[in-house]
């Protein structure tokens, strides 16, 4: 019975850091007024008749805090990367100059930041709830091993372990989102 106890748990840990690796995914497309290349993580270009992600056909860097440049593998790509880059929807207006294009990452307001800031909240509430969720299916199976024989005392102490851990990736989450928090409010 122990082996489907520490299943349980294990299964419980791996959907928590699930949820941690998705938050820190999300967290990075949340912009906070530097440029960074991972800000174009999500842009695919049309190369050779396929949807090609950006960093592939490309070289992405950050030559200052404002400013990404775009050094497109081959000329013939500079208009489609740009129109790749506009079809986003991430609100940059690319600049290219027949060499290279350039993206000038503009200052955020103050009412900007406050919205990116509720935006990273939003996000850590949906890991969170994805460990409560996480929490309910582990003791849920728990609670099912104890009706097929499992001593009371080892079901109580393995939701005791599921309990810590749900506070512990809580925790975790917390620390991820003010930390992009004051990322974000950081001029």
């Amino acid at each position: 019975m122990q082996e489907e106890v520490d299943f349980v748990l294990d299964v419980c840990r791996e959907k928590m850091e699930a949820a941690i690796s998705h938050l820190e995914k999300e967290l990075v497309h949340i912009r906070a007024g530097k440029a960074s290349p991972t800000m174009l993580d999500g842009v695919l270009v049309e190369y050779y008749g396929s949807q090609t992600p950006l960093s592939q056909v490309s070289n992405v860097s950050t030559p200052d805090a404002r400013t990404i440049a775009v050094q497109p593998w081959e000329k013939t790509l500079i208009p489609v990367i740009e129109k790749a880059i506009i079809n986003a929807n991430l609100g940059f207006n690319p600049d290219n100059n027949g060499e290279i294009i350039r993206i000038n990452i503009p200052v955020l307001t103050e009412e900007r930041r406050k919205g990116l800031v509720k935006q990273a909240h939003q996000e850590g509430e949906n890991a969170k709830v994805s460990v409560r969720g996480a929490r309910k299916e582990s003791n849920d199976s728990l609670k099912k091993l104890q009706k097929d024989g499992l001593s009371e005392d080892i079901e109580k102490d393995a939701e005791a372990e599921v309990q810590k851990l749900t506070d512990d990736f809580g925790k975790k989450i917390d620390a991820l989102v003010k930390t992009k928090e004051e990322d974000i409010m950081t001029i």
